[in-house]
């Protein structure tokens, strides 16, 4: 959540493309770098993962207002979920 507060506070609009670089980037590798991301058993561990997942999703400019599957659509993105089986 403090990458995702950092990005919010030092862009005032981010659109598609600058959401993907920014989120690829500095995100996702933080998200990745636990053992609990990789195979989450705990449900409690898949909430918050989701949670920063979905928070992110929302700081695209136009985009907060519909929801999370659209997002993640328009993103290109999947749910962590459905990620964590294709891997």
């Amino acid at each position: 959540m403090s990458v995702l507060q950092l990005i919010k506070r030092t862009f005032s609009r981010i659109d598609v493309d600058d959401f993907k670089t920014l989120y690829h980037t500095y995100v996702r590798p933080h998200m990745e770098y636990c053992v609990q991301v990789w195979n989450p058993y705990l449900q409690k561990d898949i909430d918050c993962l989701e949670k920063v997942h979905r928070r992110a999703t929302k700081m695209v400019w136009g985009l907060s207002k519909r929801s999370y599957a659209e997002r993640l659509h328009i993103l290109g993105l999947y749910p962590l979920e459905q990620r964590w089986i294709k891997d």
